[in-house]
């Protein structure tokens, strides 16, 4: 079967999340398509494809011939939370599975069943008519509107999953609905050397940091703040050494080195399995609240500490796990400045967090403030005695327990319409 596979481009979560479905299906011809820092990170782990097309350079016509003359060639499609290639998908008449671990995220602002009229009555001559009859949804709503064209919509485990798939399962048709747990790299996860001699004294994973907003060199106060503090680190907390800070901002020819007080903090970019491999040997981890990092360190038995919020969603994630020691012991921009309301949508609060951290990388009795609290939290976190990590790490994976991914797709890719 050939399977052409593409993911959001936003940040490493989607595409790390393909990358964990694609490796297991080796007995498939798997074939990626994708630009930005999607493109980037299948590149970077070109082991999980058998054929990598980036269109990141191509025009907009050019862009769409390309994707329309794979998914002709294709007897099924895999998109994790990119809904124009579901959309793509359904005018070229192609099976397609709809992956999502963020499916209680997406916030409406009209009924479902609205949206649901929409779909069925989706024009799928043209994909240019299509996009142009969903031209009203938002972003987020375009998301669920390819779980109801999808053929099969394939969900990861968080609190308010049940509820909204209760939503969609109320309007009478659509896909059916398939619940798993941690998507991520299991065999990857599996052959991870545990007794291995530890390079680094302290793990920093900011994920891939590149959305629909945020970007290397724009709207990018949370590296810059990242920078200023990392030789504070090493001075506040001479047993970190050796730091290794992994994420998007520092590859292609971005990497760097950060010495102060007798300590250097490496910035690099791995790739995934190298990645996995340091957060095992190394016993203390301080990660971007994203989930695909989340559950990779559940599944390593590491239980991290959240760093302060990239974006929306990562706010999200925060208050959907505030009743864990994670969502709990986690820092947060509010604990800088408590009386900054963060909208409640996804720009506009992400936007916002962008406006918080260059803030506090310029006021001087903020950053102060920043250093203080965020001392605080690692402070807290170190103090944990083994068994409250392990507490930790337990009570987080009872909550986002599902079926494993690779079952649930075989499943999915074994039934008669998916063939």
């Amino acid at each position: 079967m050939r399977i052409v596979m593409g993911a959001q481009n936003c940040g490493f979560g989607p595409v790390s999340e393909l990358v964990a479905v694609s490796r297991p299906l080796h007995e498939h011809e798997r074939v990626f398509v994708g630009d930005g820092i999607a493109a980037v990170f299948a590149r970077r782990n070109p082991d999980a494809f058998d054929t990598i097309h980036d269109i990141s350079g191509l025009s907009g016509n050019a862009r769409s011939a390309m994707i329309d003359d794979l998914l002709r060639g294709s007897d099924h499609v895999v998109s994790v939370m990119d809904a124009e290639l579901v959309f793509r998908s359904v005018v070229a008449r192609r099976p397609v599975t709809m992956v999502d671990s963020l499916f209680s995220f997406w916030q409406l602002t009209q009924p479902l069943a609205g949206i649901r009229d929409l779909c069925t009555t989706m024009p799928r001559s043209r994909f240019a008519a299509a996009d142009q009859h969903l031209s009203g949804l938002s972003p987020h709503e375009r998301v669920v509107a390819a779980h109801l064209l999808a053929t099969h919509s394939v969900v990861q485990n968080f609190p308010g999953v049940t509820e909204r798939a209760a939503g969609l399962a109320a309007l009478g048709e659509g896909p059916e609905i398939h619940l798993t747990g941690s998507i991520t790299d299991v065999e990857g996860l599996r052959n991870v050397a545990r007794t291995t001699e530890p390079e680094y004294d302290l793990l920093i994973n900011i994920g891939g940091f590149k959305n629909f907003l945020l970007d290397f060199d724009v709207n990018n106060d949370y590296v810059r703040l990242l920078h200023q503090w990392l030789p504070d680190l090493l001075r506040d907390w001479p047993q970190f050494r050796r730091v290794l800070v992994c994420g998007g901002p520092f590859g292609e020819s971005r990497e760097r080195t950060i010495r102060a007080a007798g300590g250097r903090a490496d910035c690099r970019l791995l790739r995934q399995r190298e990645l996995l491999q340091v957060a095992a040997s190394t016993a203390d981890y301080l990660m971007a609240p994203g989930l695909t990092a989340l559950h990779e360190s559940i599944a390593l038995g590491r239980l991290p500490l959240a760093i302060h919020e990239q974006h929306y969603a990562h706010v999200f994630t925060m208050r959907a796990l505030d009743g864990t020691l994670f969502g709990h012991a986690g820092g947060r921009f509010t604990d800088v400045v408590p009386c900054q309301p963060l909208p409640e949508d996804d720009f506009a609060g992400t936007a916002a967090l962008v406006e918080l951290a260059g803030r506090v990388r310029e006021d001087r009795g903020l950053y102060t403030k920043y250093r203080r609290t965020f001392n605080e939290r690692i402070e807290q976190y170190l103090s944990l005695t083994p068994p409250q990590r392990q507490h930790g790490v337990e009570e987080l994976g009872k909550l986002l327990n599902g079926a494993p991914i690779h079952s649930v797709m075989t499943e999915v890719l074994g039934t008669p319409h998916a063939a």
